[in-house]
């Protein structure tokens, strides 16, 4: 919690206003549920797990800091955790053993909530409801990346269930469970943001559904994946060009403060779709104790990115304004790197 309250404080003194809380995924299941209290067994310890209390204490601390807090629960994919408590709610696949065997590296034994069985809905229904009535923001983060159908493929039940529904290739699959979903989450009042891995499968979100674009440099770049999301009229939110846990010597922040996140060949109509940006930062080998000094100030210059005029876009200028604002930053107590050399006035951040 300490780091999570250091991290929204960094965010006020920054512009930022939206705290995207990617909260579970494969590897745990740290967020306490009213309705299946048993689902934080799969969190990695007991002592690391957010209550309820938490959750509505760091809620408060982000809106005293006029920050939303947006959760985000991802499936069908990145999904292990669930299935460590719901057994059946994951897909079967057929690796070498037959029936509930991997293939490595193609899949695992079980990968991606089961789309063919009303209980997987039925689960992620109360989970979202109870997201919905614990974290007061219009807006679920459902997720939806990285589904790989490769454990799909390999299942003839999965066949069976597509031959029963005049379905022709795997990404019907996922547009079932992703309607499906979309469906019974607007039917709990709730509006959705999803990653672009749907739409680049040729899937039809609603309408409404906000599309994060996270991917450069896969088939395309990040301009190019904002085209087609652009091209098929959903609202967007860029993350692309700036994932901070990838680092460099140097000063590396120069290329997230030179990006252009309008610099794509479409429709001044188009472009109006990108409502926003966001700077991102997976966890693999961040925790309490590096955290605040790998995304500060760095995303700094991801925010005076996304609050400035194209034209203002002069480095040499932006490094002396973002060093004394880091040295603003050390003095609040806030454990952020240097810009540039470190001096700040005499100040000592060992102090």
């Amino acid at each position: 919690m300490k780091t999570l309250k250091q991290n929204l404080d960094a965010m006020a003194q920054n512009k930022f206003n939206v705290f995207h809380w990617h909260i579970v995924d494969d590897q745990s299941w740290p967020l306490q549920m009213e309705h299946f209290p048993n689902l934080t067994d799969a969190a990695y310890h007991p002592r690391l797990v957010y209550s309820q209390r938490d959750v509505a204490e760091l809620v408060q601390y982000a809106r005293l800091r006029g920050i939303r807090v947006i959760p985000e629960i991802d499936s069908p994919g990145h999904s292990q955790a669930l299935g460590k408590v719901f057994p059946n709610i994951l897909t079967p696949c057929y690796g070498t053993g037959g029936r509930g065997s991997a293939d490595y590296p193609r899949f695992a034994a079980y990968e991606m909530l089961n789309p063919m069985n009303d209980y997987t809905y039925d689960v992620m229904r109360e989970i979202i409801r109870e997201v919905n009535r614990v974290f007061p923001d219009d807006y679920i983060h459902l997720g939806m990346d990285e589904v790989y159908y490769d454990c799909w493929r390999s299942s003839p039940e999965i066949k069976d269930f597509m031959r029963k529904r005049n379905m022709s290739s795997v990404s019907q699959v996922e547009q079932h469970y992703v309607k499906r979903t979309l469906d019974n989450v607007k039917k709990l009042g709730a509006k959705y943001m999803i990653w672009q891995d749907p739409i680049d499968n040729g899937v039809e979100a609603a309408p409404d559904t906000v599309v994060g674009v996270w991917k450069s440099g896969y088939a395309y770049s990040w301009q190019e994946y904002l085209i087609t999301a652009a091209r098929n009229g959903y609202k967007i939110v860029l993350s692309a060009p700036w994932y901070l846990n990838y680092i460099s010597y140097g000063q590396d922040w120069e290329k997230y403060y030179t990006v252009e996140p309008l610099d794509f060949p479409a429709s001044a109509k188009d472009k109006e779709l990108v409502i926003g940006g966001e700077a991102c930062m997976w966890g693999e080998y961040v925790d309490g104790t590096n955290a605040i000094s790998r995304l500060w100030p760095r995303a700094s210059a991801v925010g005076e990115r996304l609050w400035s005029a194209r034209n203002v876009k002069d480095v040499e200028e932006a490094k002396y304004r973002l060093d004394e604002h880091r040295c603003r930053m050390l003095r609040r107590n806030l454990p952020v790197q240097p810009i540039l050399n470190g001096y700040c006035g005499g100040y000592d951040a060992d102090a």
